[in-house]
């Protein structure tokens, strides 16, 4: 993307000119779904795919985790909870960010995919709780809402997501009760962090309020997806299965459609729809939104306090109803 006009879909000729680059080398570029040919009779022959199959230009592993979601339409957004969080959106438009926090991906229908990439996550639980049974301590966790401390859980220093603070460490506020106090937070704060990221994209003006999926090695915990639908304020939806594979799969029948038939081209999110089985949708429980109200905002206040979360920032993450994200 760094040498590609997005914007222009073109090679930005002009600025190779001033550096001597000829224009034969670089390739023509096509979007990702793009029909390049079919396998011919000796390829087939040779690989076992049968002659005549459709060849689809591809994308990114992330980009076709994305898809693999099912949240595609317009506002829809992927958060996945790995190692550290990553959301992943649609746009009509590609997200402005002078902070250069989010970048958009160009979509394979012609809209954006934006993201970005937060340096909290499970990694700071596993990091905090090495072979402990997760399970057993979610169940103690419930009991604990909100946590008596409050944690911003950064896996390592530094902070990309939802602001830029190379300096950031994590940070607790107030001293746990007891080892149980402390996973609480840790959980907590991640969802905090998720929450603060939808108000950072809120605030650039990307439209969040479609569907939501989480996916990632985080829903393996019941509990923790029920937390964080309590705290964003928002139901999410968990695709039974969100690999990569399956994303490059509803690219190729996008791509491998045939646009001349009766009804015409499926858009992607329908052809997404149709291959994507949903596990589970987690609804927020009645109430528990609220109950994380007030250790969010002290979150705020302290991650401004600090100098890392800019205050236009603070101040519209304050300004949200009670809605959530």
């Amino acid at each position: 993307h760094c040498v590609y006009d997005l914007l222009a879909d073109r090679w930005p000729y002009e600025v190779y000119d001033r550096l001597g680059l000829p224009p034969e080398l670089f390739p023509p570029v096509v979007r990702p779904g793009t029909l390049l040919g079919r396998v011919s009779p000796a390829a087939g022959e040779a690989t076992g795919i049968p002659a005549g199959t459709p060849l689809i230009a591809g994308m990114t592993d992330g980009c076709a985790a994305q898809l693999a979601s099912g949240a595609l339409g317009v506002g829809s957004w992927n958060s996945v909870l790995g190692t550290t969080l990553v959301l992943k959106g649609v746009t009509p438009e590609p997200v402005r960010d002078p902070a250069g926090v989010v970048y958009s991906h160009r979509s394979p229908d012609g809209t954006w995919l934006p993201g970005g990439a937060s340096s909290v996550g499970a990694g700071a639980l596993s990091a905090a709780f090495p072979g402990v049974d997760l399970a057993s301590w979610d169940a103690l966790a419930a009991a604990r809402e909100p946590a008596g401390v409050i944690t911003y859980p950064l896996v390592s220093r530094g902070e990309r997501f939802p602001f830029t603070a190379p300096q950031a460490e994590a940070f607790t506020i107030g001293s746990p009760a007891d080892d149980v106090d402390r996973y609480a937070a840790l959980l907590q704060g991640v969802a905090f962090a998720e929450r603060l990221c939808f108000a950072y994209l809120r605030q650039l003006g990307a439209p969040v309020d479609g569907e939501l999926s989480f996916t990632g090695g985080g829903t393996r915990s019941a509990y923790w997806c029920q937390l964080r639908a309590d705290v964003l304020g928002r139901p999410a939806r968990i695709p039974e299965h969100a690999d990569p594979a399956l994303g490059m799969a509803v690219l190729a029948a996008y791509g491998a459609q045939d646009d001349t038939g009766a009804g015409g081209r499926g858009t992607l999110a329908e052809v997404a729809r149709r291959m994507v089985r949903i596990r589970a949708v987690v609804e927020p429980r009645p109430g528990a939104h609220l109950r994380f109200a007030e250790p969010y905002a002290r979150l705020i206040d302290e991650l401004e306090r600090r100098g890392w979360l800019p205050a236009p920032v603070a101040a519209a993450a304050r300004a949200e109803d009670t809605r959530g994200a």
